[in-house]
């Protein structure tokens, strides 16, 4: 075991204990502070950066994941403002969640309690080093981050700022953690920590993900990749199918919740072709059924991994299908349940859609681009669950806590 992966984990342990007591006003102030920091030491973090930035061009790394890994005064100010918005959210931790009294007399209260130690092992981000530290210090669980080597020299400047704004607060510097090196028998060392680390949550592409899944000793809270879908019904609104369709494409399209598939209803084969130009004049490369080959000349022919992966450029696929059950139909095969959009103004489309696609979030009329903690008001998220257990969706404070029962009586016995 790494001496220095273990310490800590066992000083992550200890503050933990700490963090679990803190006061909402205590934790709130660090929160306060490690946005001041972040702002204060823009320089220094944008300095990083630059270094990681500069060795992937050198690599030769996609465009997709120089955006992924960049940061500027803007995300650098983004990052800080989610901290702050964290601070002014509720506490959750010691929210009572119901209560009842059993016909005996005992009382029951369930009630919000820290996790403890959170693991993240992600990918290129360094922005998810300041939303997995805030909404776990929040939450009133340690973390332990593990980045990618790719961005090692931000997400070390991060951690230091952080770290040093939490010593001037009541919260242990040691309750946020980088775990270091290139090396990936690092990520299996921190896998096999039970007793230390309380849940795990990985978070970046499918093969980081199914490596966390598949070899963790830890409980595991997996966030997937995103296939999403856009399908637009035979009564949507030309104009709006457009401005989703461009939104949920390009406005991020590194990103998992950018949409990657475009599904027409076959009745409007004058709108695919509109989309496909608005597509094409956006700097998007559509990757075509047969049918739209044929209707739109610009396209290139799609392959079967068009549909089943995710593109994360500026690329789509776009079919046509028969109507709402093959749309449905085709989610289902390809989907990886984070994010599906219907475009319709159908009301029973609508319903039957949102009843039938099984996905974290089920967009009517609206972008995919929408499933976003910070969007969700959660002033961050940790990740997007895409399991059914614990939690679904973007992962905000009450997401990231457990609960205990607490049982009252006056001298119960059982019989």
């Amino acid at each position: 075991m790494n001496d220095v992966l273990l310490s800590q984990a066992k000083e992550a342990r200890t503050a933990s204990v700490s963090l679990a007591k803190a006061t909402t006003e205590e934790k709130n102030r660090a929160l306060c502070f490690i946005a001041e920091a972040l702002i204060a030491e823009n320089e220094k973090i944008l300095a990083a950066n630059k270094l990681d930035v500069d060795a992937a061009r050198e690599k030769g790394t996609s465009d997709a994941m120089i955006d992924r890994l960049t940061l500027t005064e803007a995300r650098i100010a983004d990052m800080a403002e989610g901290a702050r918005q964290v601070a002014a959210l509720p506490d959750p931790v010691g929210d009572e969640v119901e209560s009842f009294t059993r016909p005996n007399g005992l009382r029951i209260r369930k009630v919000r309690v820290p996790l403890g130690v959170i693991g993240m092992i992600y990918e290129a981000r360094p922005n998810v080093t300041v939303d997995a530290a805030v909404l776990a210090l929040k939450a009133g669980s340690a973390v332990l981050l593990r980045g990618s080597g790719s961005a090692i020299n931000s997400n070390t400047a991060i951690v230091e700022v952080m770290r040093e704004a939490l010593k001037k607060t009541a919260i242990p510097e040691s309750a946020i953690a980088l775990v270091g090196g290139v090396s990936h028998d690092v990520v299996d060392e921190m896998m096999s920590l039970r007793g230390y680390i309380d849940l795990m949550i990985p978070r970046g592409g499918a093969g980081l993900i199914r490596r966390v899944v598949d070899g963790c000793r830890v409980p595991v809270l997996e966030t997937g990749v995103g296939n999403c879908h856009i399908y637009v019904d035979a009564s949507a609104d030309g104009d709006m199918a457009e401005k989703i369709l461009i939104n949920a494409k390009t406005q991020r399209p590194a990103v998992c919740n950018a949409a990657e598939t475009l599904l027409v209803h076959r009745d409007r084969v004058d709108l695919a072709v509109k989309l496909c130009d608005a597509l094409k004049s956006a700097g998007v490369t559509v990757h075509g059924c047969p049918e739209i080959c044929k209707i739109f000349p610009d396209a290139i022919p799609a392959v079967e991994t068009d549909f089943t992966d995710e593109f994360l450029s500026l690329d789509m696929a776009v079919k046509l299908v028969d109507g709402i059950d093959e749309a449905i139909e085709h989610i289902r095969r390809y989907g990886t349940g984070h994010t599906e959009a219907i475009i319709t103004s159908d009301s029973e489309a609508a319903r039957r859609f949102t009843l039938e696609v099984d996905a974290s979030s089920v967009n009517v009329n609206a972008s995919t681009r929408f499933t976003d903690g910070f969007q969700f008001g959660f002033g961050a998220e940790i990740g997007i669950s895409t399991q059914k257990m614990h939690a679904r969706g973007p992962l905000g404070l009450r997401e990231i806590t457990s609960y205990k029962f607490i049982v009252e009586g006056d001298g119960h016995v059982r019989g």
